[in-house]
């Protein structure tokens, strides 16, 4: 390999369901030339698709059609499309759910795994994809990062929602709430801990400092509101700071997300989906309230533990405001600053 500082590593960026923002948003970030200078984008998804993303986003890009990874140009204003052809993509329609296309989106998902698998990629980027519609094709997943996990035979890993003031990972995600609370084990947060220091110091990051919430209001008020905390919480930390991880904690929900805004903590362990969601996306994405649209939306998503790079953006398929013009690309262009950020430390 060529000296990490000056490689431009590969990516395989997926277009995302075709009835949602994905395809918009792909067409706005490869007419984007400084990608260029980053890294050698490939788009995995569906030259028809892509034609009219492209229209839709008025932007100034032709399309190379590839079927293998060596016959990219890795051009500016050349998008290289990885075609997957075999849906019918006749009747998909924008903001619509449909077998069609979460079959398309999921097939884009599996063909960028597989190529980073064989290592002719370094790298995987994800576009949104609607969880109803894959299901609805077929393909029994709860998201992106089961997906992974599952073709990659990862049995240890957890999402990582990362912007420039505010990290958090997530013991348990896409799972009803009550079942949530029954998951939170002391072995599991222990390996929650160990992926976000991990995952922190690929990022750069030489000795993270992690803050670990609490599941209970006011982290239980010392077994007033629960015992989660006490049996399963506290255990996990002392266990990895026995390790020389710099977790504190359990430290209530409402005040370690202002706490690590302000500066001190690198990291947050949540401990499910929304605790963890909901500060993130309070700070990244920002609504317009005369257009009634997201007028910026940033904030990534990794994927820890795998043994392939995967970034995502952390938004969904915005089907209300599909096929307008008007959906912003902030997130995956931030996705994919990350992928190369996360390839040339991997290589150090």
């Amino acid at each position: 390999m060529n000296n990490n500082q000056t490689y431009k590593p590969i990516l395989a960026i997926t277009m995302g369901d075709p009835a949602g923002i994905g395809p918009e948003i792909a067409a706005k970030t490869f007419a984007n030339n400084s990608i260029y200078s980053a890294c050698r984008p490939i788009l995995i998804g569906n030259v028809t698709i892509m034609g009219y993303a492209i229209k839709i986003a008025n932007v100034n890009l032709s399309i190379h059609k590839i079927t293998g990874v060596s016959q990219a140009r890795f051009e500016p204003g050349v998008v290289d499309i990885f075609d997957l052809e075999g849906t019918d993509i006749a009747n998909i329609r924008y903001g619509e759910i449909s077998a069609q296309s979460g079959d398309l989106a999921f097939r884009a998902v599996t063909t960028a795994i597989d190529l980073a698998m064989q290592g002719k990629v370094d790298g995987t980027v994800t576009g949104p994809i609607h969880k109803e519609a894959i299901n609805k094709a077929g393909h029994h997943f709860s998201g992106h990062t089961e997906i992974y996990a599952h073709y990659t035979n990862t049995p240890k890993y957890a999402m990582l929602l990362v912007d420039e003031n505010i990290s958090v990972i997530h013991v348990t995600t896409h799972v009803a709430l009550r079942k949530a609370c029954d998951l939170i084990k002391k072995d599991r947060i222990l390996d929650v801990i160990r992926l976000l220091d991990d995952g922190l110091k690929k990022l750069g990051i030489g000795s993270p400092r992690i803050g670990v919430a609490g599941l209970n209001p006011h982290s239980s008020d010392g077994g007033l509101f629960g015992d989660e905390e006490a049996n399963e919480i506290f255990p996990a930390i002392e266990e990895a700071r026995k390790e020389g991880i710099k977790a504190e904690g359990p430290v209530p929900s409402d005040t370690l997300f202002a706490l690590a805004n302000g500066g001190r903590f690198d990291g947050c362990v949540a401990m499910y989906h929304d605790q963890g969601h909901i500060p993130f996306k309070l700070l990244g994405f920002h609504w317009d309230q005369e257009k009634k649209t997201m007028k910026s939306v940033r904030g990534v998503n990794i994927t820890l533990g795998l043994p392939i790079i995967r970034t995502s953006v952390d938004h969904g398929t915005a089907f209300e405001i599909a096929g307008k013009g008007i959906a912003s690309p902030d997130a995956l262009v931030h996705a994919i600053e990350y992928a190369v950020k996360l390839t040339k430390n991997n290589k150090k």
